[in-house]
């Protein structure tokens, strides 16, 4: 699929988002956009692969298999390939043409129906591998809501309306090669984001951050065994990390259950096998999911300064995680309990990167602690990189990427990296933004910068351990990367002789306006 192509799928599955808005909020109506493509996806993902199965048998059309020998032999074989089963009635087609019936006297009401089949999908999975990956996936989609409309016949009209929209589109997942629908999906997700602005936002990284992350942590790897996101949202993160590089397992946990829902609709989506992701819906910090776990690459985007149960919670003091830093994070900035956590789960072999408020660098007591532990007891710091500001959906604050390693080899230094100069982005709106296009790429300068590690002026600085250390630890960038612009000397002697040329034109001037006033016989101005 070309990009002409590619655009043209994203403005087409907008478009249908569009119906609905006026009507609700954007995180209201993305739930119910988001989740219809996922059926759709579903649906023809299933119908390709019956296909398949149906090759040589007397009838090879999935919708009019009526035998029902064959019908639980295919149910059998989508559990184990697909994770879930929908019978013929109800593939997204069929559901999509009753919507759209206008035969007189023939009803064309579908939300009871298709409120069956979305929960037919969930039940399809009880008792295999895949029911936690599919349990309770569409429950933000309530067909009862009146958002939708303030009469059941209203509610009907506006679902039959988005159904038949996205009947119309072609997903060509045939094109085995292409992850052109899961990409579609992903524009979306940024498009509900920048919608929702810094409320709710907060759940999608963009992907130009993103992306730089995912570089980072696969630098020199072609194949990761493990990614992991602590705080996945969307699961953007971990998604980008599979451009980069191929990835065996995919490991998350988000603690909000609508994100939840729609992280692992994504994962699916982009063709991500059920038995190779496993994201959880709980608190990282008080109850993690996967601490029996290391990861060869560990990326995120935690919630900035979040509020966290720390020493009130007496459990903390004594957690590996956090016990040898000798104090916890404040109970009202967790930026560190997540880095604390994150590293403690990275592998030996593993690298980290993840995004931060820029205080982190710099703030004192017990953040101070855990900085000198981690750069002087584990000398885990690689790089610091910081960001323009207002490049978030969730915030305008400047913000930073700290990458760590268990296993360095500078040993003896930090890369700091000031991007967040007017030079190193656009606006776009009212947001700022990398670039990344051939002529000039915001994120390669990022991530050469953090690979060659060589001084660059006012940018890149290779930082040696001691002068952190007489720094007292402080990670600031000023202190290490100059950005000073000198200002250009003013002559003031020229500049006193340009204000009496000034002067003497004026005088010229105001002469000949006198004189014009004389002989009209008017008031002079002045």
């Amino acid at each position: 699929m070309s990009d002409d192509q590619k655009r043209i799928l994203e403005n087409s599955l907008w478009a249908i988002a569009n119906l609905l808005r006026g009507k609700m909020n954007p995180d209201d109506y993305r739930d119910y956009i988001l989740g219809f493509i996922f059926f759709k996806y579903l649906s023809e993902k299933q119908n390709i692969y019956v296909t398949e199965l149906l090759q040589g048998e007397n009838e090879t059309d999935f919708s009019k298999v009526t035998d029902n020998e064959t019908l639980e032999a295919l149910r059998e074989e989508c559990l184990i390939k697909l994770g879930y089963y929908l019978e013929p009635k109800e593939l997204f087609d069929t559901i999509a043409l009753k919507g759209n019936n206008k035969t007189e006297g023939e009803s064309n009401f579908i939300l009871d129906e298709l409120q069956a089949v979305l929960n037919h999908i969930e039940q399809s999975t009880m008792g295999n591998d895949s029911e936690e990956d599919f349990a309770a996936l569409f429950e933000d989609l309530d067909l009862t809501s009146t958002k939708l409309g303030r009469t059941v016949s209203a509610r009907n009209e506006v679902i039959v309306k988005i159904i038949n929209e996205l009947h119309k589109i072609d997903f060509k997942l045939e094109d085995l090669e292409s992850d052109v629908l899961g990409d579609a999906y992903e524009y979306l997700i940024g498009k509900f984001a920048a919608l929702a602005g810094k409320s709710k936002g907060e759940f999608y990284t963009p992907k130009q951050v993103s992306k730089i992350l995912a570089k980072i942590v696969t630098h020199g790897k072609t194949k990761l065994k493990s990614v992991y996101d602590p705080t996945c949202g969307s699961g953007s993160l971990l998604l980008r990390v599979k451009k980069e590089a191929e990835v065996s397992e995919f490991y998350g946990q988000e603690l909000n259950r609508t994100t939840y829902n729609l992280a692992r609709m994504n994962m699916i989506l982009h063709d991500i096998h059920y038995r190779k992701f496993d994201i959880k819906n709980e608190d990282t910090l008080e109850n993690p999911q996967h601490l029996d776990k290391r990861f060869e690459a560990v990326v995120a985007n935690p919630p900035f300064s979040a509020h966290w149960k720390g020493n009130k919670n007496p459990l903390n003091s004594t957690d590996e995680r956090f016990s040898q830093y000798g104090k916890l994070a404040p109970n009202t900035k967790a930026d560190y309990a997540f880095v604390q956590h994150m590293y403690h789960q990275l592998a030996d072999n593993g690298t980290m990167a993840v995004i931060l408020p820029h205080g982190v660098l710099y703030r004192g007591n017990a953040e101070n602690q855990i900085r000198k532990y981690l750069i002087e007891d584990k000398n885990a710091i690689d790089a610091v990189i910081g960001l323009p500001a207002n490049i978030f959906y969730g915030t305008g604050i400047p913000t930073c990427i700290l990458v760590l390693k268990k296993c360095r080899k500078a040993a003896d230094n930090i890369v700091m990296i000031d991007a967040s100069g007017e030079d190193h982005y656009i606006k776009n709106g009212n947001k700022n933004e990398l670039r990344d296009t051939e002529e000039k790429s915001d994120i390669n300068d990022i991530v050469n910068a953090y690979i060659n590690r060589v001084e660059i002026e006012k940018y890149c600085s290779i930082v040696t351990l001691d002068k952190i250390k007489e720094n007292e630890y402080n990670l600031n960038m000023p202190r290490y990367v100059d950005t000073f612009e000198e200002e250009v000397l003013i002559d003031l002697q020229e500049v006193s002789e340009k204000l009496i040329n000034i002067d003497e034109k004026l005088e010229i001037a105001d002469t000949a306006i006198a004189k014009f006033c004389n002989d009209l016989k008017i008031p002079k101005p002045f």
